[in-house]
């Protein structure tokens, strides 16, 4: 294992547009810095739908002061993958893809950062490692099956299949939509009384009315209970129901490396939300230096922070960094 000793600046954990932000005003204020991300570059959005279609107009994507133009009101995720790649190539970021992060430990003023490739030592480290790696599970019987996804990519796969998707939010309702439309039986199974409240405005309207016409099933107030190769059982409100099924989509949403973030010391919120300990002003953690950046920042909250209200935390952390620096400085 090869071990480089000077400490760095900065090591960011996390090579998506917050984790890329950081590299970016670490670099503008003259800090050293490594980026490590576990997949490849912009991981999460790689893994979100192909057509998937995002809420924010691209301005709001924006990090660098790089214009974002794309052909549509809202970019797609290929525009996106797009963008970030350029980022990345303009500010000739410093990142090692492909290699995870297994540790965080400190020691004095040291962090040391042990990775399945190396280890490095730094003066602060910055988790910026977002909630998509996780999905959250239905625990149920059955769903260790092969037939069972919790991503979705493409529509084209589930043609004249018989799919139920689990869960009522964008992804769910994307996925419905999408393998209807390329000759899917689809049939929608949500723990709630209706589609979910931050479904796209432009998306509403069309699976209510795919709903409404018989073409995609919905089962409201109902949930998936067992999974079998060639059906699954449901409970809705007029009782046990079994169903004919090929695959299922259970997008019932994701969540931060709770583990990894207790694992290196960092304190979650005792309650569900598990939100991990973190100053707002500064993104600083429980541990000195330790910073938290994006939408980990939210812990169960997953709905709370985005690329376009997140990306400020890069300048909050380089800001506290730099002002940490000065501070000691002054003490001798």
């Amino acid at each position: 294992m090869e071990t480089s000793t000077a400490p760095i600046d900065v090591l960011i954990v996390g090579g998506g547009p917050i984790g890329l932000a950081c590299g970016i005003a670490a670099k503008a204020a003259g800090l050293t810095y490594l980026i490590v991300e576990r997949g490849c570059l912009v991981n999460s959005l790689y893994r979100y739908p192909q057509n998937m279609t995002f809420f924010s107009t691209s301005e709001r994507l924006e990090i660098g002061g790089i214009p974002f133009v794309s052909t549509n009101p809202k970019p797609k995720r290929a525009e996106a993958l797009e963008y970030y790649r350029r980022i990345q190539q303009q500010f000739e970021l410093r990142i090692h893809l492909f290699e995870e992060v297994t540790m965080v430990e400190k020691e004095m003023d040291v962090f040391t950062v042990s990775t399945s490739r190396s280890t490095y030592t730094a003066r602060h480290v910055i988790i910026a490692t977002g909630f998509y790696d996780i999905p959250c599970l239905l625990d149920i019987a059955g769903e260790e099956l092969p037939k069972v996804s919790h991503y979705y990519n493409d529509p084209h796969y589930y043609a004249g299949q018989k799919v139920v998707v689990v869960g009522a939010s964008n992804s769910s309702v994307d996925a419905a939509l999408e393998t209807y439309r390329k000759g899917a039986d689809v049939t929608l199974v949500v723990r709630g009384e209706q589609i979910g409240p931050r479904v796209k405005y432009w998306v509403r309207p069309d699976i209510e009315n795919r709903i409404a016409n018989g073409e995609i099933r919905a089962l409201f107030n109902s949930k998936l209970t067992a999974i079998r190769p060639t059906e699954v059982d449901v409970i809705t409100p007029g009782g046990p129901l079994t169903i004919e099924n090929d695959f299922v989509l259970a997008l019932t949403g994701y969540q931060p490396d709770f583990t990894f973030l207790q694992k290196i010391g960092i304190r979650l919120a005792a309650d569900e939300s598990k939100v991990p300990f973190h100053n707002p002003e500064t993104m600083e953690t429980n541990i000195p230096g330790l910073f938290l950046a994006g939408v980990v920042c939210g812990g169960m909250n997953t709905h709370l922070w985005f690329i376009e209200n997140s990306r400020v935390h890069a300048q909050q952390i380089v800001n506290r960094i730099l002002h940490r620096d000065v501070s000691k400085q002054a003490e001798f």
